[in-house]
Protein backbone atom coordinates (compact mmCIF):
# COMPACT_ATOMS: atom_id res chain seq x y z
CA UNK A 1 0.00 0.00 0.00
CA UNK A 2 1.60 3.57 -0.67
CA UNK A 3 2.17 5.21 1.78
CA UNK A 4 -0.55 8.21 2.70
CA UNK A 5 0.18 12.03 2.18
CA UNK A 6 0.09 15.47 3.79
CA UNK A 7 -0.20 18.53 1.78
CA UNK A 8 -0.78 21.82 2.73
CA UNK A 9 -2.70 24.28 0.46
CA UNK A 10 -2.03 27.93 1.66
CA UNK A 11 -4.81 29.45 -0.32
CA UNK A 12 -8.21 28.96 -1.61
CA UNK A 13 -6.55 30.16 -4.91
CA UNK A 14 -4.12 27.60 -4.97
CA UNK A 15 -6.53 24.88 -4.16
CA UNK A 16 -6.42 23.56 -7.84
CA UNK A 17 -2.64 22.70 -7.81
CA UNK A 18 -3.81 20.24 -4.78
CA UNK A 19 -7.12 19.18 -5.76
CA UNK A 20 -7.70 15.48 -6.58
CA UNK A 21 -11.37 13.71 -6.19
CA UNK A 22 -9.43 10.79 -4.38
CA UNK A 23 -7.98 13.28 -1.00
CA UNK A 24 -9.64 14.19 2.28
CA UNK A 25 -9.87 17.99 2.52
CA UNK A 26 -9.66 19.37 5.75
CA UNK A 27 -10.71 23.22 5.71
CA UNK A 28 -9.33 25.20 7.90
CA UNK A 29 -10.21 28.60 8.77
CA UNK A 30 -9.36 29.33 12.48
CA UNK A 31 -10.32 33.01 13.05
CA UNK A 32 -13.51 32.03 12.68
CA UNK A 33 -15.44 30.26 11.07
CA UNK A 34 -14.39 27.17 11.10
CA UNK A 35 -14.42 27.63 15.29
CA UNK A 36 -17.64 28.73 15.15
CA UNK A 37 -18.67 25.69 12.54
CA UNK A 38 -17.76 23.36 15.08
CA UNK A 39 -19.43 25.12 18.23
CA UNK A 40 -22.32 25.29 16.23
CA UNK A 41 -23.16 21.75 16.19
CA UNK A 42 -21.29 21.45 20.31
CA UNK A 43 -24.98 23.87 20.85
CA UNK A 44 -27.48 21.44 18.74
CA UNK A 45 -27.67 22.04 15.39
CA UNK A 46 -28.56 19.99 13.12
CA UNK A 47 -26.91 20.82 9.62
CA UNK A 48 -25.08 23.86 8.38
CA UNK A 49 -25.35 24.77 4.71
CA UNK A 50 -22.31 26.74 3.50
CA UNK A 51 -22.89 29.18 0.89
CA UNK A 52 -20.27 31.64 -1.03
CA UNK A 53 -22.15 34.67 -1.22
CA UNK A 54 -24.35 37.18 0.22
CA UNK A 55 -27.13 36.78 -1.79
CA UNK A 56 -27.85 33.17 -1.64
CA UNK A 57 -28.00 33.85 1.93
CA UNK A 58 -30.12 36.40 1.64
CA UNK A 59 -32.55 34.17 -0.30
CA UNK A 60 -32.40 31.36 2.31
CA UNK A 61 -33.22 33.97 4.90
CA UNK A 62 -36.25 34.87 3.17
CA UNK A 63 -37.45 31.57 3.20
CA UNK A 64 -37.18 31.63 6.98
CA UNK A 65 -33.67 29.74 8.09
CA UNK A 66 -31.61 31.38 10.70
CA UNK A 67 -28.81 32.93 8.58
CA UNK A 68 -25.09 33.64 9.79
CA UNK A 69 -23.09 36.45 7.10
CA UNK A 70 -19.98 37.68 7.39
CA UNK A 71 -17.90 40.22 5.65
CA UNK A 72 -14.80 41.86 7.00
CA UNK A 73 -14.75 40.33 10.45
CA UNK A 74 -17.89 42.04 10.96
CA UNK A 75 -21.89 40.31 11.27
CA UNK A 76 -24.01 42.21 8.14
CA UNK A 77 -27.53 44.02 9.04
CA UNK A 78 -30.56 41.60 8.52
CA UNK A 79 -28.73 38.25 9.22
CA UNK A 80 -29.15 36.07 12.50
CA UNK A 81 -25.66 35.37 12.97
CA UNK A 82 -22.17 36.71 12.20
CA UNK A 83 -18.45 34.76 12.54
CA UNK A 84 -18.28 34.32 16.15
CA UNK A 85 -18.42 31.09 17.42
CA UNK A 86 -20.50 33.06 21.07
CA UNK A 87 -22.89 34.04 18.55
CA UNK A 88 -23.86 30.09 18.29
CA UNK A 89 -23.51 29.44 21.87
CA UNK A 90 -27.53 29.68 21.69
CA UNK A 91 -30.56 27.07 22.62
CA UNK A 92 -32.29 28.54 19.73
CA UNK A 93 -30.10 26.68 17.12
CA UNK A 94 -30.87 23.46 18.81
CA UNK A 95 -31.98 20.85 15.67
CA UNK A 96 -31.88 23.91 13.39
CA UNK A 97 -30.65 23.69 9.55
CA UNK A 98 -28.65 26.66 9.39
CA UNK A 99 -26.86 28.94 6.96
CA UNK A 100 -23.60 29.81 6.78
CA UNK A 101 -21.34 32.74 4.11
CA UNK A 102 -18.11 34.18 5.85
CA UNK A 103 -15.17 36.04 3.91
CA UNK A 104 -13.01 32.85 3.61
CA UNK A 105 -14.73 29.78 4.96
CA UNK A 106 -17.33 29.23 3.19
CA UNK A 107 -15.69 30.29 -0.15
CA UNK A 108 -13.13 27.58 1.08
CA UNK A 109 -15.16 24.98 1.15
CA UNK A 110 -17.10 25.98 -1.92
CA UNK A 111 -13.49 25.22 -3.58
CA UNK A 112 -13.09 21.90 -2.34
CA UNK A 113 -16.92 20.65 -2.66
CA UNK A 114 -15.63 18.05 -4.79
CA UNK A 115 -12.78 16.40 -3.25
CA UNK A 116 -13.23 12.72 -2.23
CA UNK A 117 -14.28 13.81 1.60
CA UNK A 118 -14.44 17.35 3.02
CA UNK A 119 -14.20 17.77 6.69
CA UNK A 120 -13.55 20.97 9.21
CA UNK A 121 -10.90 21.81 11.38
CA UNK A 122 -9.77 24.17 13.73
CA UNK A 123 -8.09 24.27 17.16
CA UNK A 124 -11.01 23.42 19.16
CA UNK A 125 -11.81 20.18 17.59
CA UNK A 126 -8.04 19.37 16.91
CA UNK A 127 -8.17 15.73 18.76
CA UNK A 128 -11.25 14.34 17.65
CA UNK A 129 -9.91 15.59 13.72
CA UNK A 130 -6.79 13.86 14.08
CA UNK A 131 -7.84 10.49 15.80
CA UNK A 132 -9.94 10.41 13.14
CA UNK A 133 -7.29 11.28 9.59
CA UNK A 134 -5.27 8.97 11.77
CA UNK A 135 -7.71 6.46 11.11
CA UNK A 136 -8.04 6.92 7.07
CA UNK A 137 -5.88 5.40 4.21
CA UNK A 138 -6.50 8.62 1.81
CA UNK A 139 -3.82 11.33 1.08
CA UNK A 140 -4.92 14.59 2.93
CA UNK A 141 -5.33 18.41 1.82
CA UNK A 142 -5.30 21.09 4.27
CA UNK A 143 -6.62 23.72 3.02
CA UNK A 144 -6.08 26.60 4.79
CA UNK A 145 -9.00 29.88 3.76
CA UNK A 146 -6.25 32.65 3.69
CA UNK A 147 -7.66 35.70 3.59
CA UNK A 148 -9.06 37.39 0.91
CA UNK A 149 -6.75 34.65 -0.94
CA UNK A 150 -3.96 35.33 0.94
CA UNK A 151 -1.76 33.64 3.01
CA UNK A 152 -2.67 34.05 6.75
CA UNK A 153 -0.69 32.90 9.55
CA UNK A 154 -3.42 31.39 11.95
CA UNK A 155 -4.34 28.99 9.11
CA UNK A 156 -1.27 28.01 8.63
CA UNK A 157 -0.18 27.09 12.42
CA UNK A 158 -3.06 25.17 12.23
CA UNK A 159 -2.05 23.13 9.73
CA UNK A 160 1.01 22.48 10.95
CA UNK A 161 -0.32 21.03 14.03
CA UNK A 162 -2.08 18.49 12.75
CA UNK A 163 1.20 17.89 10.31
CA UNK A 164 2.91 17.45 13.57
CA UNK A 165 0.53 15.29 15.00
CA UNK A 166 0.12 13.20 12.62
CA UNK A 167 4.20 13.06 11.90
CA UNK A 168 4.13 11.19 15.57
CA UNK A 169 2.39 7.80 14.49
CA UNK A 170 3.80 4.60 14.25
CA UNK A 171 2.84 5.05 10.50
CA UNK A 172 3.32 8.60 9.87
CA UNK A 173 2.41 10.46 6.79
CA UNK A 174 4.94 11.44 4.09
CA UNK A 175 4.64 14.99 4.37
CA UNK A 176 4.69 17.44 1.52
CA UNK A 177 7.37 20.55 1.22
CA UNK A 178 4.15 22.64 2.57
CA UNK A 179 3.29 20.33 5.50
CA UNK A 180 6.87 20.39 6.29
CA UNK A 181 7.18 24.25 6.62
CA UNK A 182 3.48 24.38 8.29
CA UNK A 183 5.37 21.88 11.00
CA UNK A 184 8.12 23.45 11.26
CA UNK A 185 6.04 27.00 11.94
CA UNK A 186 3.73 25.11 14.14
CA UNK A 187 7.02 23.83 16.66
CA UNK A 188 8.19 27.67 16.44
CA UNK A 189 4.87 29.07 17.86
CA UNK A 190 2.90 25.71 19.71
CA UNK A 191 4.25 26.81 23.35
CA UNK A 192 2.35 29.82 23.07
CA UNK A 193 0.10 30.47 19.67
CA UNK A 194 -1.43 33.87 20.76
CA UNK A 195 1.56 35.65 21.42
CA UNK A 196 3.31 33.77 18.59
CA UNK A 197 0.10 35.62 16.33
CA UNK A 198 1.14 38.93 17.94
CA UNK A 199 1.59 41.01 14.85
CA UNK A 200 -1.11 38.92 12.22
CA UNK A 201 -2.72 40.57 10.47
CA UNK A 202 -6.22 39.16 10.93
CA UNK A 203 -5.53 38.91 14.71
CA UNK A 204 -5.24 42.92 14.75
CA UNK A 205 -8.17 43.13 12.65
CA UNK A 206 -10.30 41.16 15.16
CA UNK A 207 -8.36 42.85 18.38
CA UNK A 208 -9.62 46.37 17.06
CA UNK A 209 -13.14 45.20 16.58
CA UNK A 210 -13.26 44.70 20.36
CA UNK A 211 -12.92 40.44 19.63
CA UNK A 212 -10.24 39.77 21.88
CA UNK A 213 -12.56 36.97 23.79
CA UNK A 214 -13.22 35.12 20.07
CA UNK A 215 -9.33 34.95 19.70
CA UNK A 216 -9.03 33.22 22.73
CA UNK A 217 -11.58 30.88 22.23
CA UNK A 218 -10.37 30.00 18.75
CA UNK A 219 -6.62 29.77 19.86
CA UNK A 220 -8.30 26.88 22.61
CA UNK A 221 -7.24 23.48 21.84
CA UNK A 222 -10.30 20.78 22.24
CA UNK A 223 -13.66 22.86 23.12
CA UNK A 224 -15.80 20.54 21.31
CA UNK A 225 -15.78 17.15 20.42
CA UNK A 226 -17.52 17.08 17.21
CA UNK A 227 -16.14 16.49 13.60
CA UNK A 228 -18.40 18.39 10.99
CA UNK A 229 -18.20 16.71 7.84
CA UNK A 230 -19.78 17.90 4.40
CA UNK A 231 -22.28 15.50 2.72
CA UNK A 232 -24.27 17.08 -0.05
CA UNK A 233 -23.91 20.15 -0.06
CA UNK A 234 -24.76 20.87 3.89
CA UNK A 235 -22.21 19.83 7.02
CA UNK A 236 -23.60 17.57 8.99
CA UNK A 237 -21.89 15.43 12.29
CA UNK A 238 -19.67 12.71 11.45
CA UNK A 239 -20.99 9.50 12.52
CA UNK A 240 -17.74 8.36 14.29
Amino acid sequence: MPQRTIEVCYSPMLYPVYKSSESIVVVIDVLRATSAICTAFLYGAKKIIPVATVDEAFDYKQRGFLVGAERDAIKLEGFDFGNSPFHFMDEKIKGQTLVLTTTNGTQAIEAAKNAYKVVIGAFVNITVLCKWLSEQQRDIVLLCSGWKDRFNLEDSLFAGAVADELNKLEQPFKLGDSALAAMYLYQLGKADPDKFLLRSSHKERLAKLGLKEDIKYCLSFDKTPVLPVLEKGALVLMDQ
